[in-house]
């Protein structure tokens, strides 16, 4: 087989916004290199350099589609460790999937000790028995480890070109753990990827599993990416890690949006508020592992005062779009979260807090009727 150079105009790294070429290979990360020296949570790292939702594209005639990639998995508690999945799209559809185990292993307990187990230096990921035409191929990118791409191959002689421009649709999501979907069984199966690909927009995800803090990081990069169409799912992680009050929650939404208006003045924006999560519909945060499950504990009513619950922050989120829409913003839309995953949902929250790999369908698949529909705030693709 040849190798495609990793910095040719013949790969497309979609979806990440950071390539840095090291002795290694490649590391991808889903926020600007600038972002880095910025990011003070070793959590945050991590979570930044797996890429949910992204894909390698390439067009060629080859049959066989090889890359080398170095692996960090996690480990969660007595779970397995979760594998490192890649799918494959050709022309729109998808055709296989595989997955690894080969590579170090971060084991998180429940405690918040970590252990480092070493593990293979690369794994092979190939995909065989393509058609020999030339086709549009997407390698979308495991979404619950991160990766270091050493090589990408092709057959010998086969040709490689440059994917056209995107002529669709930009959509920039920005979120938490149910966005970022570690559940999910397989990277097509995160659900703002299942609304995309039914939408056929081209996705930029910043869903960020337990640091959608409303960053302005994070704020400034949406308002420096191309977009044509954005997303917001806040509140959650808020909640878990008890680090904002009312007194602090509303200017900070107020600040993020109007970070993300200077770059994008009239860009349809979705606010969607939390899913249901039990523990925390009336009781604050912090967030409690009990047996598996998300608890919330009680405390001393004067420490409760200003304390957001999903409940409130609901509240708050309709004031602010209420607020801003008055004010003139009308491409300024707000979505309950509830109606992507509520009530009739819960027998697919298993830890009280993440939808399993069936809920995040449903949520893509709901996602897309409400968001994308003619008469919904992205209407206009089928």
């Amino acid at each position: 087989m040849q190798d495609v150079a990793l910095t040719a105009d013949g790969l497309r790294f979609a979806g990440v916004q950071d390539l840095q070429p090291t002795d290694g290979g490649l590391t991808l990360r889903r926020l600007p290199g600038w972002t880095a020296p910025q990011i003070v949570d070793p959590a945050l790292a991590l979570i930044v350099s797996m890429p949910s939702g992204a894909r390698i594209e390439l067009v060629t005639d080859s049959t066989t589609i090889e890359l080398e990639v170095a692996l960090t998995l996690l480990k969660v508690g007595d779970t397995p460790t979760a594998p490192a999945a890649f799918d494959l799209v050709v022309d729109g559809e998808l055709v296989a999937g595989q997955r690894s185990l080969e590579g170090l292993v971060i084991a998180v307990e429940r405690d918040g000790s970590v252990e480092f187990i070493p593990g293979a230096e690369f794994a092979t990921v190939r995909f065989d028995g393509l058609a020999p035409e030339t086709k549009h191929v997407e390698v979308w990118l495991p979404h619950a480890s991160s990766i270091v791409v050493r090589a990408v191959r092709v057959d010998d002689g086969a040709t490689v070109a440059a994917p056209a421009p995107e002529g669709r649709r930009r959509w920039v999501h920005y979120g938490s753990s149910i966005s970022h979907c570690l559940e999910a069984e397989r990277p097509t199966g995160v659900w703002p990827v299942v609304a995309a690909r039914q939408a056929g927009v081209a996705l930029d995800s910043l869903a960020l599993a337990g640091q959608c803090q409303l960053d302005q990081l994070a704020a400034r990069t949406i308002r420096d990416l191309p977009a044509d169409l954005i997303s917001m799912k806040v509140g959650i992680n808020l909640v878990n890690a008890d680090s904002m009050r009312e007194r602090t929650f509303v200017p900070a939404v107020h600040g993020f949006l109007d970070t993300v208006r200077d770059g994008h003045p009239d860009t349809p924006i979705l606010l969607v508020t939390p899913i249901l999560c039990p523990a925390h519909e009336d009781a604050p945060g912090p967030t409690m592992n009990v047996g598996g499950v998300a608890s919330a504990f009680d405390r001393p009513p004067e420490l409760a005062v200003g304390a957001l619950t999903l409940t409130r922050i609901r509240e708050l989120l309709t004031d602010i779009v209420t607020t801003r829409q008055g004010l003139g913003d009308t491409n300024l839309h707000l979505l309950d979260g509830r109606e992507l995953f509520g009530e009739d949902d819960v027998a697919d929250l298993p830890d009280g807090l993440h939808p399993n790999a069936a809920g995040y369908l449903r949520m893509g698949e709901r996602f897309h009727a409400l968001a994308f529909s003619s008469t919904g705030p992205f209407g206009g693709a089928s």
